[in-house]
């Protein structure tokens, strides 16, 4: 087994699995009916996402297992998103604020994997940046909406950018995975989507009238396998029909 092939791909399929269960969370609860769906829509894009990188990672690891198998039966330590990813959704301006520090980098990230020597990484890529174009729009218009709206919608959004922020360079800073996916050609230099994605949301924050906080701490440990209390919770709602009820199915 190609190990660091298998991390990278878990890495990513892990991040949009979590962010998919955090979004459709806000299924039912929607400020409007219509974003109502669209959180709904993106959640299901992502998890979709994340099947066919759990398919690929199942295939890589050759041990019978499956795509279930990957998302129900790991622990906590065994996930390998960043945190960012599994912070509590908050009111509607911190679910927007997050979903846009991912989207930042989940659009670039896929438009250049689909340049990956690896021809499944490289195929999963090219459908998933599809979507991630409209997740990234999406979320970026809502950052502007309510960052130059009215004085709550600017506080909230700044709120959120203050909570967050520690939690947004975690994802361009390279994993030994994301180095030896680099060095070996079926992954993408995180130094470009860094530069890329910095340029986006400074353009964006700037345009909605936000501040950068002036901090440089940064929150890692995700893609190690550190986490915060709150994945916990996430993975115990997630997974808990299958540990309950051990090889059921529909």
């Amino acid at each position: 087994m190609n190990q660091n092939l298998f991390n990278y791909t878990l890495q990513q399929a892990d991040n949009c699995l979590i962010l998919g269960q955090r979004l459709g969370e806000w299924c039912g609860h929607g400020p409007v009916l219509e974003q109502d769906i669209a959180m709904t829509n993106i959640a299901l894009d992502l998890i979709g996402q994340a099947r066919m990188l759990y398919q690929y990672a199942a295939e890589i690891q050759d041990e019978k297992r499956s795509e279930d198998d990957l998302a129900y039966l790991r622990d906590a330590w065994d996930f390998k998103n960043v945190l960012l990813v599994e912070q509590p959704n908050g009111d509607f301006a911190k679910t927007i604020l997050r979903q846009f520090l991912f989207d930042s980098f989940n659009c670039p990230f896929y438009e250049k994997l689909k340049e990956s020597s690896d021809e499944r990484l490289a195929a999963i890529a090219a459908k998933s940046h599809k979507e991630t174009l409209y997740h990234l729009k999406w979320s970026g218009d809502w950052v502007l909406r309510l960052g130059d709206g009215t004085e709550e919608s600017h506080n909230r959004i700044q709120n959120a950018l203050n909570e967050l922020w520690p939690y947004s360079e975690e994802i361009t800073t390279p994993s030994e995975a994301d180095i030896d996916a680099n060095k070996n050609g079926f992954g993408v230099n995180l130094n470009d989507i860094k530069s890329e994605r910095e340029t986006k949301i400074r353009e964006v924050l700037n345009e909605a009238t936000l501040t950068i906080p002036d901090s440089a701490y940064n929150h890692t440990g995700g893609k190690e396998g550190k986490h915060t209390e709150y994945l916990g919770y996430i993975l115990a709602d997630l997974q808990f029909l299958q540990r309950a009820y051990p090889g059921n199915e529909w």
